[in-house]
């Protein structure tokens, strides 16, 4: 699907409205992370763009974004250039450049970027220093503040044209999960060849090649899979599950531990589509019936997840939903859950799902903003039991009025192959 020029003018309309009530002495805002480029231009460059505050233009603010590789392509992608007969807003602008001072050329006299504190805000979760310490030479930025919330919150409500391609990623996440992972595990195969045969049946279902996570040094492939206890192996990522992987230099990749009778199967992935991705996660158990105590772990978190989602409307606070499930918890609910043992727990029961795999809200402490409409959800709670492995389900949840709507199929039991 194609985005339009209005679409991508409303979202920095929105974006400008967002940081005139935050941050009333903002001035301008600069990005170089790639995916809030897209975001705002439907190109992703080695670039950096600039929003720029002006009650007299058009949304309230000026876009200019400067490309260093490719400009040819940002050209020919972004709606907002794209084309001989596209005629850009006087409020946009777009332009090659080699050095910064190309850009700076841009800001003269009065328009130079403002000196004072809290004019100048920038991505403090993804800008290197370096990159700030060159930007300095030529823009006078003593003392910027961080736009990061500021942007993800904006981007955390989607519009119809999101929504319809989070939607149709689910649907394929469905069938990917549902349908054609039971028919490629078979006993002997490594945890390797397993990703490699899955990773190609995705691309056969129209994934877009990788996962993006805003999670820093997140290098998955598409996303955690394990044979057996390898779920319950402890890694650095932010999230329930476990993995042994490739070993120490690729701790989140997958390794050469092979399938047998009797295994657990873990597959977290998350699948994306256009820019858009959708998250879940499905148990199997391989050539055998699974313990009692796996499929109680399992339909445990199949609880959890039907409550927090009869929760995902409109007006309710995340944090809220986070702390009534856990309060309700006793301690053998509580036992592993959300981890792959008591000493490697996350402390959220889902997250925002979009252009990043791990977006706004997170269903945990500290989120007290109240859930809007078309917000993006995806809830995974997961115990890990060991030594079996980890039980528990994920699925992708669209905020509704009427009821939270699930794209990627809903919670479903252990899957025996």
């Amino acid at each position: 699907m194609d985005f339009t020029a209005e679409e991508y003018r409303e979202r920095r309309r929105k974006f400008t409205e967002t940081m005139n009530s935050r941050c009333p002495r903002w001035e301008t805002a600069v990005f170089i992370d790639i995916v809030n480029q897209f975001y705002f231009t439907g190109t992703m460059q080695d670039g950096i763009l600039f929003i720029r505050r002006d009650a007299a233009s058009a949304g309230g603010s000026r876009l200019l974004y400067g490309v260093r590789r490719s400009f040819a392509r940002a050209k020919t992608e972004s709606p907002l250039f794209a084309g001989p007969a596209c005629l850009p807003a006087p409020d946009e602008e777009i332009m090659p450049f080699v050095s910064y001072r190309d850009i700076a050329e841009k800001f003269p006299g009065d328009a130079l970027i403002s000196p004072e504190p809290g004019g100048v805000y920038i991505e403090g979760d993804t800008m290197p220093v370096v990159v700030l310490e060159r930007l300095r030479k030529y823009f006078p930025m003593q003392a910027p503040a961080f736009l990061d919330a500021a942007v993800r919150t904006v981007r955390s409500v989607k519009s119809g044209a999101e929504l319809d391609l989070i939607q149709f990623s689910g649907e394929k996440h469905r069938i990917l999960l549902e349908d054609r992972v039971p028919g490629l595990l078979r006993e002997g195969m490594s945890e390797a060849e397993f990703l490699g045969e899955l990773v190609a049946e995705m691309y056969r279902l129209g994934y877009q090649g990788l996962a993006r996570f805003h999670q820093t040094q997140a290098e998955l492939t598409a996303g955690q899979v394990g044979f057996g206890a390898n779920s319950l192996y402890p890694s650095y990522f932010d999230g329930p599950g476990g993995m042994k992987g490739g070993g120490a230099a690729a701790p989140l990749g997958a390794g050469e531990t092979r399938l047998k009778k009797g295994d657990a199967v873990f597959v977290d992935i998350g699948f994306g589509i256009g820019g858009y991705h959708t998250d879940k996660t499905q148990v199997y158990f391989f050539g055998a019936e699974p313990p009692g105590s796996f499929k109680e772990a399992h339909r445990f978190c199949l609880d959890i997840q039907r409550r927090a989602a009869e929760r995902l409307v409109p007006g309710e606070v995340p944090s809220k939903i986070y702390q009534d499930i856990m309060a309700s918890l006793d301690g053998n609910g509580l036992d592993c859950f959300m981890g792959v043992d008591n000493h490697h727990r996350v402390k959220f029961l889902g997250h925002g799902t979009g252009l990043n795999v791990d977006e706004l809200p997170v269903i945990a402490k500290g989120f007290d903003e109240p859930l809007e409409e078309n917000m993006v959800i995806a809830l995974e709670p997961k115990k890990g039991v060991p030594p079996i492995g980890l039980a528990g389900v994920e699925d992708t949840y669209i905020v509704k009025a009427g009821g939270a709507r699930c794209v990627t199929g809903g919670g479903r039991d252990i899957i025996r192959v």
